[in-house]
């Protein structure tokens, strides 16, 4: 039975069953994750989240690792959720292509919450039980994709529930019948559908799996009941939601094949099947400016890509700055008019830019199942007839063409300095890339919390294209129970 395979595997894995290269690529996949939570809380959607949630909350365990100026904390399950959301909402996270899962979202935002609460939590069982949700993530991703994917859902929630729920089960040191118990409370909270894409619940999809993942397992440590078969019953979560399914193949190979070391890292923030044309529309811009033309005087661009491209990224007309990174139209416009694709570049202030607007409206992408899913060819017609043509044959963030170490440091450090400064980043990322030798995990927020930041560049930052002040208001509540907490209004 494969729940009972699954909880069986993820009870019994060990710190030592993980090899040197599983544990580099699983601490790379938290700092990178810890990267895009911080440095995506100054989008909206964490904050209008957090002020929502938070009155309704209970005691302050937790931190939100994106307000870590002001030592914000809230309960487990609103942190998970918070963290998630902000983790997301940028997307540039990381990337298990086989399955376009984002694994680190639900499982890590899930697991930071508990750890904080239920400290201390050593380096090596954080990694240990963050590694069992990931691999439960993606195998089950792998055993129902594409057919689960094609028909709709959001992957990422959809199998992130229960990695979370793995993850935290594992942290708690539940027992094989109980890990069941909240793999099938976790399927039964399956959340997230693809028509949500280019919106701010995208990202709720994120932090609402990491939310119920964490708590099936809380609920199932307490004696609360689902079914021991949730994922392989008839009427259970595979046969729900897929017309393919094939677990008990890819749960054989857990521990034999590890999923998290086919993890990649984003080098754009916008959806990773646009990125090879990302690519080589920059190619093609220094090429086209080393052969002494004006890149205003483009004339017409044609993109051949997989055919993926336009399911996913084929928003023709983006008016927001979320929308924009589903669309490979402003993409491509972005990376030929600017050379590089980062968060500013997909904000609603350039979203709407006459100038990207124009190139825009002279780009046309053309499907070719012939062209893998990390490769492009993009050609671009000047005024004067000269056509310059670029072929990526591995997008840089692929499998063949990982980024560096450095580059991951300099992606971690220019996201989160816009809330913590260069200082405070450059502490933040000395903390998480430590993580394997902590004692405590639950304190790593302490090791950068209250680092100095610059409200200009908070406000800058934002989804609004930097129009808007920061407000930071003190709340004292007493409502159901609750304290005091800390608001943060963007």
């Amino acid at each position: 039975m494969a729940t009972q395979q699954l909880a069986s595997w993820a009870v019994g894995l060990q710190y030592a069953n993980l090899t040197a290269p599983v544990i580099a690529a699983a601490v790379a996949s938290v700092y990178n994750w810890a990267g895009c939570a911080i440095g995506g809380y100054v989008q909206d959607a964490p904050t209008i989240a957090l002020n929502t949630t938070q009155l309704f909350g209970g005691p302050a365990t937790s931190s939100i690792f994106g307000a870590a100026n002001s030592s914000l904390q809230t309960d487990a399950q609103i942190a998970a959720l918070v963290n998630g959301i902000a983790s997301h909402i940028d997307d540039y996270d990381d990337t298990h292509l086989e399955t376009i899962i984002h694994p680190a979202g639900p499982v890590a935002s899930a697991l930071f919450a508990v750890t904080e609460w239920k400290a201390p939590i050593s380096g090596p069982d954080f990694l240990t039980a963050f590694v069992a949700g990931v691999e439960a993530e993606c195998k089950l991703g792998l055993s129902v994709y594409p057919q689960h994917y094609d028909v709709g859902w959001h992957i990422t929630s959809t199998t992130g529930s229960v990695g979370a729920a793995v993850a935290v089960g594992k942290l708690l040191k539940l027992d094989v019948p109980t890990m069941q118990q909240a793999i099938g409370i976790a399927c039964t909270q399956v959340v997230g559908m693809q028509e949500f894409f280019g919106s701010d619940t995208k990202s709720f999809h994120v932090g609402r799996a990491a939310q119920g993942g964490m708590l099936a397992a809380l609920l199932a440590s307490r004696g609360y009941t689902s079914s021991l078969q949730g994922l392989e019953a008839k009427f259970g979560w595979a046969h729900v939601v897929s017309t393919r399914e094939n677990m008990t193949a890819e749960f054989n190979t857990l521990g034999k094949v590890w999923e998290v070391q086919k993890n990649t890292f984003k080098p754009f923030p916008c959806g990773i099947v646009v990125h090879p044309t990302i690519d080589a529309s920059i190619q093609l811009r220094t090429k086209a400016l080393g052969m002494g033309l004006d890149i205003s005087d483009i004339t017409s661009v044609v993109a051949r890509v997989n055919p993926e491209v336009l399911v996913l990224t084929g928003k023709t007309d983006p008016q927001t700055g979320l929308e924009g990174k589903f669309s490979a139209y402003h993409a491509t416009a972005v990376a030929l008019l600017f050379g590089k694709a980062t968060p500013t570049e997909f904000t609603d202030a350039v979203v709407l830019n006459s100038t990207v607007i124009t190139l825009r409206k002279r780009i046309t992408t053309t499907p070719d199942p012939s062209v893998r899913e990390d490769e492009a060819y993009v050609s671009a017609l000047f005024k004067d007839g000269t056509n310059v043509t670029q072929h990526v044959e591995h997008a840089i963030g692929s499998l063949d063409n990982p980024l560096s170490d450095a580059q991951l440091k300099t992606k971690f450090i220019d996201q989160v300095a816009l809330v913590l400064g260069d200082g405070g980043a450059l502490k933040a990322f000395n903390a998480f890339t430590n993580i394997a030798n902590m004692s405590d995990v639950g304190k790593i927020a302490q090791s950068f919390r209250g680092s100095n930041t610059s409200t200009s560049s908070l406000a800058s930052s934002g989804n609004s294209g930097g129009v808007g002040n920061l407000v930071i208001t003190t709340l004292c509540v007493l409502l159901f129970g609750v304290g005091f907490g800390i608001t943060i209004l963007i």
